[in-house]
């Protein structure tokens, strides 16, 4: 198989230095990788990125894998062992970003402490993922992103009134502090292209981008003593806003964050004279009489076939799509109008599909130049580029610090 060439995206130039495991810290490297940067995956000889065991796999190869692995050069080093931190700090003498997510104390145990990268590159930015951050009294535990769920106050939002809190079925919290640590990891390669020459420190802690996305919580507390509680698929803010089954026996969601929308809603469904309760004008007041709101817009939907509501919706200039499962996905028009599904050769598996980058730029646009890669695949390649000759690789293996 020809090997991809990484060039073209905005970010080419870039070597990320991705030490991290599972979720958060990689897909943060993954999100830099999909516009161009040179990234390393660095894993234990011995223990791959637990991420590579978890999901569905075919004859024996990881699937999720393939998406979070993708773009990523990837290297096995033993990074505990002496000879394996030295072999990082060559590394890092050409790198221009660490992300890491040990336990905090981890790193400087092995000699790789902030300090000691920066010494070896005073450039480096280090962003280092945690569940708790790099200090307080909780930093030394082990947490993953369904903790951030829970202690965020996601979990007690979602859910049915009369139900339990209920946690997302994938990695929210991981994938929202990924996104925020590659806009970290952008700001801070901005503050050393501004003069500064010194590669900052990036703490992010899982539990807190999670709560910045949960609005006004912690505001209405401290203001007004309040504790939102779950509703559903309700809003508190806004209604009808639901999902709705029609004559299908298939779901429909509705949103009229706007006041125009909410009237078309009504007008379409056939109560125009809502509009004229005094309640109506107000999004939070609607909220408070969502059982009528939603009676009128479920009796209307359930009468009718998907492509009618959604026909009728669409006349109205209404907001209204069908739930979707992957398989909808796969078949909707406006996701392949944008590309947002590509197909990716694989040497392991052939052509297979997955997400397509976030976002489009118009004049140097990102891309997938490979899937997630055999444990180990670059090895040679990038060790190679430090100056470790074959003899020397070979000697590191069998002490397995390669």
């Amino acid at each position: 198989m020809t090997e991809p060439v990484a060039s073209g995206g905005p970010l080419t130039g870039i070597r990320v230095l991705d030490v991290s495991t599972l979720f958060a810290g990689p897909l943060a490297a993954t999100f830099l990788g999909d516009f161009g940067a040179d990234v390393i995956k660095v894993e234990h000889p011995a223990k791959p990125d637990a991420a590579r065991g978890h999901g569905p796999a075919k004859d024996g190869v990881n699937l999720w894998w393939k998406t979070l692995g993708r773009n990523k050069r990837t290297v096995t080093i033993n990074l505990g062992a002496p000879d394996g931190a030295a072999l990082l700090l060559k590394l890092v003498a050409d790198a221009d970003v660490l992300v890491e997510n040990f336990r905090p104390g981890t790193l400087e145990r092995w000699g790789l402490s902030p300090a000691a990268l920066h010494a070896v590159n005073p450039r480096l930015v280090i962003a280092r993922v945690t569940a708790f951050g790099q200090f307080g009294p909780y930093s030394a535990r082990p947490g993953f992103g369904s903790l951030a769920e829970a202690m965020s106050g996601f979990a007690a939002l979602t859910g049915e009134p009369d139900g339990p809190p209920t946690l997302p079925p994938f990695g929210l919290a991981d994938g929202i502090a990924a996104l925020a640590t590659s806009y970290a990891i952008m700001v801070a390669l901005r503050g050393v292209e501004q003069g500064t020459g010194i590669g900052q420190v990036v703490d992010m802690a899982i539990i807190e981008p999670i709560l910045m996305l949960l609005g006004g919580q912690i505001t209405a507390f401290d203001q007004l003593g309040t504790v939102q509680q779950r509703t559903g698929n309700r809003s508190v803010n806004n209604a009808p806003r639901n999902v709705y089954l029609t004559a299908d026996d298939e779901w429909v969601a509705v949103s009229t964050s706007s006041q125009s929308i909410a009237e078309r809603v009504m007008h379409l469904v056939g109560r125009p004279e809502l509009v004229a309760e005094p309640w109506f004008a107000s999004g939070h007041e609607r909220a408070l009489h969502s059982d009528i709101l939603d009676d009128a817009v479920s009796s209307w939907i359930r009468k009718r076939p998907t492509t009618e509501v959604l026909e009728a919706f669409e006349q109205a200039q209404a907001a209204v799509a069908p739930v979707y499962d992957v398989r909808g996905i796969l078949t909707d028009p406006q996701y392949a109008a944008l590309g947002t599904v590509q197909s990716v050769e694989d040497d392991e598996l052939g052509p297979l599909k997955m997400q397509n980058v976030l976002f489009r730029l118009s004049g140097t646009p990102g891309g997938i130049r490979w899937a997630g890669r055999r444990h180990g695949h670059d090895t040679a390649a990038v060790l190679d580029e430090i100056g470790v000759s074959q003899a020397q690789l070979e000697a590191l293996r069998e002490r397995g610090i390669v």
